[in-house]
């Protein structure tokens, strides 16, 4: 379709009054009041169109230029963009980000994707207790990156979606549901890769509100302010800040979440470019209770056995370790990277990434001294805390050479990481609460005798990782025909001590892993072509079973590490109208390891268990409808057919799971979505199917099916005064109110041993006023 043609704004230059006029507004609409106005993103015009501002003078002169916005133009309304990597790969645009909720995470943009499923328990995305699955490999299989720096939990491998960036700052989202690239600085990622990328700085200075409010008592703000050009440094940056708050859509409690993000840019010469990036958040969130089966059956959403308590009573049948307060989970974190790419000569070019992070939280709960198993204890009900705190820094370095018909890459990427866990007690008053949920002082911990911190256990963890790799990208038959051949050895060495009673108190592993690669891709015409690629992967187990512990299996001897080989055979198509892709998978898996939760002293702690052998198979599609009459729908799905291929030791013996079908590998998803945006009105209707899963390794239970739907609607002005597109929209997340199991939380070796579910969030409506300026 033709962009529709550019409509020329005439505004007044800028003068010294104009400050104050830029202060009103922006406090008028962020209270809500009359001139509240809604979301444009500065990303949406490209900011190199605009011209500069001309010093203000005192004369007023007026000055006509000519709006470069783009909107809704890309294909399936922004799920859908033209690849050429020889691999399957999804990226989410702009025209689809700017129409969720601005609360949303990574995890709810590529929840339409092929083979994505996520399982959330909120429907805001305010919940840390959200995992996703891609061709039924959990989210500690799948790597995060953000503009090249690493993001996954350095003990597990999870990532947790709220602390990355807020949506407003996204450029794109892309979910490889396959494998990583080559230079990706992970080594977990067997399921794939989930590549985030900020937006640029804008060239001029303005900047970015809206604020949000709706069920739940939930309300939401987020201001940008883009410096633009600074002085004649060539350096530009933004920085936004926002705060949100919720209530529990079910059950007692709130969440409240405060995040910062950053980027400072210098780009000069020929593919020159550094920028600075960061990450500041802070959150307090409440706790959704996993459910089983039977309670959920039973008594459903607000059933009693599916929910905390709302008020502190010792005499319960749980005996007051159930209230709501005891289990409000504290984090901070802290991101910062640095990514640069320089050109070293004519075809050589230098890609390097240093970054740095550090984070904290508390995943508590309720308990008694007496179950915790300490010696002397008392029934006097406690907070026990599961503390993480974690530091870790690295770089990642690539040298580029493009040699003819080569391009050559050479890359080292080392990380060194440093991991402390505890699981101190907190005693409480008579109304149920602690003085201190972020336990950041002994002194008002549990102390014994001696005044020693009372620790039911402890784990420290030193990490270091040394990965080299080379490649070759080879072209052919004028550039119809590419080979791409690469080989990566990981070293990753692991010490360190744990005082938990009954394990071993020193521990560490040493690993050195060959991963060889290939993939192929043939550019039949300019509309079609085919791709096949071959990749390894492998993953240590999580920390914690590197000392021995008791897994969900019941056994305490080590887990070994996971090795997977993948493959993928695919097509693309490229028309006037259609974009499309259709791609059949193949995993062969040793020792594939899954992750799950234990029960330790009220708190929720992450475990492995090791599932043995495993294959599975499978096909992906996706279709995109380029926009037409401002329409453009988009399809995906996944055939998916997992199996273990060996029989599961047990603590009472080997399990016949031989055959059965994999855990979290439902065998049917379908998404579909179709957007509307004529640059003023706009519209977006989604829905999707998830098939049933098994929850249990012998297949004795499992989870039924459930299909949500989502709804956006709004309306985009034109530029008004210095107001950029100012927009208002509404979102219904599950627009039908489904109550429904949304994933498998504790996956089990049996029915007996209790396999719990996430809860998904019910019907929530939210209302954003939002522009640019």
């Amino acid at each position: 379709m033709p962009r529709p043609p550019s409509r020329p704004v005439v505004f007044p230059a800028p003068s010294a009054g104009r400050l104050n006029v830029l202060t009103v507004a922006l406090s008028t609409l962020l209270g809500l009041g009359p001139g509240m106005a809604a979301a444009d993103d500065a990303t949406t015009t490209p900011a190199a169109a605009k011209p500069p501002r001309p010093p203000a003078t005192g004369k007023v002169e007026r000055l006509t230029v000519t709006s470069q916005r783009v909107v809704g133009t890309e294909p399936g309304g922004g799920l859908i963009r033209v690849e050429d990597a020889a691999k399957s790969v999804s990226t989410i645009g702009t025209d689809f980000m700017r129409k969720q909720a601005p609360s949303a995470t990574a995890f709810d943009m590529v929840s339409l994707l092929p083979g994505a499923n996520v399982s959330s328990s909120d429907p805001l995305g305010f919940s840390p207790q959200t995992n996703i699955s891609v061709r039924g490999l959990g989210g500690d299989s799948l790597g995060y990156v953000l503009e090249g720096m690493p993001l996954n939990d350095i003990a597990y491998y999870n990532g947790y979606p709220g602390q990355f960036a807020d949506t407003e700052n996204y450029q794109s989202v892309s979910l490889a549901q396959g494998s990583a690239d080559l230079d990706s600085p992970v080594l977990n990622a067997a399921g794939g890769l989930m590549s985030m990328t900020f937006r640029d700085p804008s060239m001029r200075a303005g900047g970015y509100a809206d604020v949000s409010y709706g069920s739940y008592n939930t309300n939401r703000q987020f201001l940008r302010l883009e410096t633009g050009q600074i002085g004649h440094t060539g350096i530009r940056g933004f920085v936004s800040y926002s705060h949100g708050y919720t209530d529990n859509w079910r059950g007692p409690g709130h969440d409240e979440r405060q995040h910062i993000d950053f980027k400072f840019l210098r780009e000069w010469g020929q593919g020159n470019r550094v920028s600075l990036i960061g990450t500041w958040n802070t959150m307090v969130a409440s706790y959704y209770p996993p459910v089983d089966k039977s309670d959920w059956q039973a008594q459903g959403v607000h059933g009693a056995a599916n929910n905390l308590a709302a008020t502190y009573n010792p005499n319960n049948a749980a005996g007051g370790t159930d209230y709501w307060a005891l289990y409000r989970q504290p984090e901070r974190i802290a991101y910062l990277a640095a990514p640069a790419r320089f050109m070293l000569a004519r075809g050589l070019h230098l890609k390097v990434t240093p970054y740095a992070q550090w984070s904290y939280g508390n995943d508590p709960g309720g308990t008694t001294l007496g179950d915790a198993g300490l010696a002397g204890g008392a029934d006097a009900v406690v907070r026990s805390n599961w503390t993480q705190t974690s530091y870790r820094s690295g770089f990642n370095a690539t040298l580029d050479w493009q040699l003819g018909n080569h391009d050559l890459v050479f890359g080292y990427w080392y990380d060194y990481s440093d991991d402390s866990e505890h699981q101190p007690f907190t005693a409480v008053n008579a109304q149920g609460y602690a003085p201190d949920i972020w336990v950041d002082r002994i002194s008002r911990t549990l102390l014994d005798g001696s005044g020693q911190q009372v620790d039911a256990g402890s784990y420290h963890m030193i990490s270091q990782t040394n990965a080299l790799y080379i490649g070759d990208r080879m072209h052919f038959l004028h550039k119809k025909l590419m080979v791409d051949v690469g080989f990566k050895e990981v070293m990753l060495d692991r010490t360190g001590t744990t005082t938990s009673g009954g394990v071993q108190t020193a521990a560490g592993s040493n690993s050195a892993t060959p991963l060889p690669r290939i993939a192929i891709r043939y550019q039949i015409t300019p509309r079609h072509m085919v791709f096949f690629n071959t990749t390894t992967n492998f993953r240590t187990p999580d920390e914690s079973a590197l000392f021995g512990g008791v897994t969900a299996s019941g056994i305490t001897t080590q887990l070994k590490n996971e090795y997977s080989v993948s493959e993928e055979l695919g097509y693309r198509y490229n028309g006037d109208l259609i974009v499309g892709s259709l791609t059949l998978f193949n995993y062969d898996f040793t020792n594939r390891e899954i992750q799950t939760l234990l029960n330790v002293n009220g708190a929720q702690v992450d475990s492995t268990i090791n599932g043995g052998g495993q294959t599975s198979r499978g096909v992906d599609v996706e279709i995109g409808l380029k926009p037409w009459h401002h329409f453009a729908p988009y399809l995906s799905g996944e055939y998916l057919h997992a199996t273990i291929d060996s029989d599961i030791p047990s603590a009472t013996g080997t399990l016949a799971t031989r055959g059965k079908t994999a855990v979290e590998s439902p065998t049917l998803q379908a998404s579909a979505g179709l957007s509307y945006d004529d640059g003023h009105f706009f519209g977006l209707a989604s829905v999707h199917y998830t098939g049933r899963q098994y929850s249990t390794f012998m297949n004795d239970e499992r989870m039924p099916d459930h299909t949500t739907g989502n709804l956006a609607i709004g309306y985009r002005m034109d530029d008004h005064a210095f107001l950029s597109h100012p927009e208002f929209r509404m979102n219904f997340i599950n627009i039908t109110n489904q109550h429904y199991l949304s994933g498998v939380a504790t996956p089990t070796l049996t029915k007996a041993d209790g396999p719990q579910y996430y809860v998904g969030g019910g019907l929530a409506v939210l209302f954003t006023a939002a522009t640019g300026f």
